[in-house]
């Protein structure tokens, strides 16, 4: 980079979000954070929010970033299409932010407060590596199909196992230092979905909090750090259902924290050739998915085979439980000591091995049983959710959804998002496809129409194709829209 004097501005504030309803237990505040910037031909915002979505669930409403952009457009001077905002997508136990309009006045506050403490600085761009936090959720069984880890469902069997899909460790950095001295702001972008964050069910940031406060301790000079959610629509962090410890999101901040300082000591920021902002934000019509009820046919006819297959059950659990221990312990000689065997065996009786092969033929008719059990309540969580999304679908009376796809240059870096869950191939796909040495993805951004899965995956069973509005037809053209934006960025 080079080292001519810039004139990019930037400015940054927050503003606290938190829900003050009196019954609910907060762990750590919920932020609103705002980072402005201005190269004197581009004004942007990138907010940041913890929250689950940019409506759609939860607590934002639909017309939150209608009613946002337009305040910043005729308060602030600022073009509403170059307003980026990111739910951060911490999963709430109930409310967790302040009430809408409150959620509203503050979000615009932050934004006004961060344009009018504006400070010439300069940009640097790169990446970091964290491999230790976070797995594909989306299991790919033997058989070919995928099986999504959840806490709503049972895991698969181990034998069923064959892999997992993939997974994005890059985090994605952008490092604003003042001209005058010390880091301003840093944005890192890393796929993690911030699930089950406290035990307890009260209010928290998740780990991805630990790791901002980690981060603007270290630098100090106020710095914000602001956090990008990623593709992370089947990722989970790899203790996700891990129940031999308590649930303990620190040291996951604290590895995030740890990779993201590591790499933003080896980034420099530069002069002006390397500052210059760019936005394009465009709208494009995905296709809704019309195929739920041949769907919700066939996992009906699963689930009544399975049915079937219970019949002729002769164990109950408190006589299956003592047998199966007694035969795990001692598969040669379960019923009796060895001796009694090898005395059957002298006086010529199979009194004994012939009890065994009943008893074993039992037990493996229970243990069938069990795995049928638990396929059963995968299938009614999943026709459940289908007939939800269905119901949404055909509320809008609609045949497409409305998609934006917004794509911003900071430097060297560019962000394309998304309102969906992307899910990790796709955002893979979107990376590999940009011309650009720093692409970074942002999810769940400006608004939210539940995942997006790859076409591939439909007829796979996993839960994201499972709960999801679009056909398999909307990866493409997504795709083939964030290239095109990312092209003429």
């Amino acid at each position: 980079m080079n080292d001519m004097p810039t004139s990019l501005r930037a400015g940054v504030a927050k503003s606290d979000v938190t829900t003050t309803r009196p019954q609910v237990g907060i762990k750590d505040p919920l932020f609103a954070k705002a980072l402005v910037l201005d190269d004197g031909k581009t004004k942007l915002a990138i907010i940041t929010i913890d929250a689950v979505a940019i409506g759609g669930i939860c607590d934002i409403p639909d017309d939150f970033m209608p009613k946002l952009r337009t305040r910043i457009e005729s308060e602030l001077d600022m073009p509403g299409a170059n307003v980026l905002v990111n739910a951060s997508h911490t999963h709430p136990p109930g409310r967790i932010l302040c009430e809408d309009d409150e959620l509203l006045d503050r979000t615009v506050d932050a934004v006004r407060r961060a344009a009018a403490d504006l400070t010439s600085v300069k940009i640097g761009v790169g990446t970091g590596r964290e491999d230790r936090i976070s797995m594909n959720r989306t299991l790919r069984l033997k058989d070919g199909t995928h099986w999504t880890i959840r806490h709503s469902n049972p895991s698969p069997p181990d034998e069923l196992v064959e892999g997992f899909g993939p997974v994005d460790t890059e985090i994605g950095i952008i490092r604003i230092d003042r001209v005058e001295g010390g880091t301003l702001a840093v944005i890192y972008n890393f796929a993690c979905h911030l699930l089950w964050g406290d035990p307890l069910g009260n209010v928290t940031a998740n780990f991805t909090g630990v790791t901002s406060n980690i981060i603007e301790a270290t630098l100090g000079h106020d710095c914000m750090a602001l956090f990008l959610q990623g593709a992370a629509g089947d990722v989970a962090d790899v203790l996700f259902k891990d129940f031999n410890r308590p649930r303990d999101v620190e040291p996951l901040g604290q590895l995030l924290a740890q990779s993201t300082l590591d790499a933003l000591r080896n980034i420099q920021t530069g002069g002006t050739g390397d500052a210059a902002l760019n936005v394009i934000s465009e709208t494009i019509d995905l296709p809704r998915r019309t195929d739920v009820p041949q769907r919700v046919e066939a996992l009906k006819q699963e689930q009544t085979e399975l049915l079937a297959s219970l019949r002729f059950t002769t164990l109950d659990f408190k006589t299956f439980l003592p047998m199966y221990r007694r035969y795990a312990l001692s598969a040669d000689h379960p019923a009796e000591f060895a001796y009694r065997y090898i005395q059957e065996e002298t006086v010529g009786s199979t009194q004994l091995t012939d009890m065994d092969q009943i008893n074993r033929r039992n037990i493996d008719k229970y243990l069938t049983n069990i795995r049928a059990m638990e396929r059963l309540a995968r299938i009614e969580d999943k026709i459940a959710t289908l007939y939800r999304h269905k119901a949404i679908n055909d509320d809008s009376g609609e045949d497409t959804v409305a998609a934006e796809v917004q794509g911003i240059r900071i430097g060297d870096a560019i962000l394309i998002t998304s309102t969906t869950e992307v899910l990790t191939e796709v955002g893979l796909n979107i990376k590999s496809a940009s011309p650009h040495k720093y692409t970074f993805i942002a999810a769940f951004t400006n608004g939210y129409i539940h995942y997006g899965p790859p076409a591939a995956d439909y007829d796979m069973g996993g839960y994201e194709v499972t709960e999801c509005l679009l056909a398999p037809e909307w990866q493409p053209l997504y795709e083939d829209k964030a290239a095109d934006i990312i092209r003429r960025l």
